[in-house]
């Protein structure tokens, strides 16, 4: 970001978000490195229950060097959290990439139209547009769901603000916000016939990437990606296949049963069942469906959810050999923001 001295009375010099490229949407560093044809890889944070910015970097400091942008969760199961724009205001202020998050449970257009633009003052360049789950899976039950818009009218909403520069309402505005839009799929539940049209749907409406949810059958997921190929869906917009590290057989039950979009198909619990060492045969597991996954046509990256797992992540990355190749975005170890001492 260009640091710039603010007019007076103001004393303190802010940084203004750059510019995007030529030819880009954005200024992301995830953007880059997907137009650049190289294999992106993205990671989940897990939000603090704390108002404290350090919390945030903690929780990001075993990601920093390994992914091309942090999502930050936006109160995922409808369980509260530190808010996913908080986190990423706290991760652009040290320099690192972050995907700001928005559920459409939680917030009507007015907010969430206003957010995105306070997002992107902040250097914020990649939106993850979800419809979200119901409030009843949450812990707070008795909140009052929103839903005033779903991720498809979210996803048009965005796209017409930044390349139209236009509110919902008609209104002008004197600067859009340059932004990466995404969209979540879930390429493994019924009907999956159907998985693929909608990808298409998001498509439509303004997706430029997608991050899948948790891919525990890697031939289901073949086959969806046969379709999407088919369907020319690849060369329209950046895919990153969901994959994450299971802590034990009990939990991968417990997710399978509660946790909504996911298949997790009976010869992996199996297999964590009969293993010695459950949390060393999940962490296996997982780096077996990336190295699979990086040979699929079609997928331009992963994204990786290892919940208060994180520092399992440059592990499995490492060990899978999925970024082994990468030439672009790469930044020096000495380069790198110690999150410790901000």
């Amino acid at each position: 970001m260009t640091p710039i001295q603010t007019p007076e009375p103001f004393d303190p010099i802010i940084d203004v978000p750059p510019k995007a490229p030529e030819g880009h949407k954005s200024a992301s560093k995830l953007e880059r490195v997907l137009r650049a044809g190289e294999f992106a890889v993205t990671a989940e944070l897990n939000p603090p229950d704390s108002s404290n910015p350090l919390d945030v970097l903690e929780a990001a400091q075993p990601l920093r060097e390994v992914t091309d942008a942090i999502n930050a969760t936006d109160a995922s199961g409808a369980n509260c959290h530190m808010s996913s724009i908080g986190i990423c205001s706290v991760l652009s202020r040290v320099g690192l990439s972050s995907v700001f998050q928005i559920s459409c449970r939680d917030r009507n257009r007015i907010a969430i139209q206003g957010d995105v633009l306070g997002a992107a003052s902040m250097g914020v360049s990649n939106v993850l547009c979800l419809t979200g789950d119901g409030v009843g899976v949450g812990d707070q039950p008795g909140a009052r769901p929103v839903f005033d818009f779903d991720c498809m009218s979210l996803l048009r909403t965005l796209r017409t603000m930044r390349d139209e520069s236009t509110f919902l309402s008609g209104r002008k505005l004197s600067t859009p916000p340059q932004i990466f839009l995404g969209a979540a799929a879930n390429p493994c539940i019924e009907p999956l016939e159907h998985r693929a049209d909608r990808l298409a749907k998001k498509v439509n409406a303004g997706a430029d990437f997608i991050q899948t949810n948790y891919i525990f059958d890697i031939e289901l997921f073949r086959r969806y990606m046969e379709r999407v190929r088919d369907m020319g869906l690849d060369d329209k917009v950046f895919i990153l296949a969901g994959v994450g590290p299971l802590a034990s057989a009990k939990s991968a039950r417990w997710m399978r049963s509660n946790v909504p979009g996911i298949h997790i198909p009976d010869p992996v619990i199996e297999r964590l069942e009969k293993a010695e060492k459950p949390g060393e045969e999940g962490k296996k597991l997982c780096i077996e469906l990336l190295q699979q996954i990086r040979e699929i046509r079609g997928v331009k990256g992963a994204h990786i959810m290892a919940y208060r797992r994180e520092h399992l992540v440059g592990s499995i990355i490492e060990e899978s050999g999925i970024m082994k190749e990468r030439t672009t975005g790469k930044q020096p170890a000495a380069q790198q923001p110690d999150l410790k001492q901000n």
